[in-house]
């Protein structure tokens, strides 16, 4: 197991909430996404390093090749997070044949920051993880275009980088950086491990300000 995967499986053990917070103390910034960015097939959590689109918008049919490319191209495990410029948002960057694309080649989920469609057929057949912003049954041809993969794009408010992690459940989306992704998981584990101590002083002592006077954390 190298790295990357030994870090994809230790966030997957801790809650959102405290990687939330850790990268706010951290990082110095906010790292979830705006509200809006959530689960649209399931409930399923994700977790992987981001690979990275970015669409802009055009009156020209074009197929959103470098989405496709990528599909096809990004390491197994990787979470396929597409930015959309200008332009109408509310139309689908995903759907039914580019989450069989994914699901053929082993990725972890899908992040937009647009719509998603042919969810009845994601769910049924698939499974897979997708967290947009909307659901739309509107094309992208004639609409948006791909221009870029595998570089900085803005989605839900935030700065993703490829190979930032990304790591989302019914709490929302969170964006950890990979530079500082070991520390980062450091005190969110931290985090929980406090709060997991806390519930049960609460509980025993029948006091929430019992809880918040001992580890001072709400």
């Amino acid at each position: 197991m190298n790295d990357t995967s030994k870090l994809v499986e230790a966030f997957g053990q801790v809650a959102i909430a405290s990687i939330a917070d850790a990268v706010d103390k951290v990082c110095g910034h906010r790292g979830y996404m705006d509200h809006p960015i959530k689960p649209q097939i399931n409930d399923q959590r994700i977790c992987g390093p981001a690979a990275t689109v970015l669409e802009a918008a055009t009156d020209e049919f074009l197929p959103p090749q470098h989405a496709l490319d990528l599909i096809d191209e990004a390491p197994k495990g990787s979470v396929i997070v597409i930015s959309i410029a200008g332009g109408e948002p509310d139309v689908a960057v995903w759907g039914g044949l580019m989450t069989a694309g994914a699901v053929a080649n082993g990725h972890a989920g899908a992040v937009l920051d647009g719509g998603v469609r042919d969810l009845v057929e994601i769910r049924r057949d698939y499974g897979f993880p997708v967290y947009a912003r909307s659901v739309s049954p509107g094309t992208t041809l004639g609409r948006y275009k791909t221009v870029a993969a595998q570089v900085p794009v803005r989605v839900g408010g935030v700065v993703v980088h490829p190979g930032d992690l990304i790591v989302g459940d019914v709490d929302g989306v969170v964006v950890v950086p990979q530079a500082q992704a070991a520390q980062v998981l450091k005190m969110a584990q931290e985090i929980d491990a406090r709060e997991l101590e806390q519930a049960k002083l609460i509980m025993d002592q029948k006091s929430l300000r019992q809880g918040l006077a001992k580890y001072g954390r709400i």
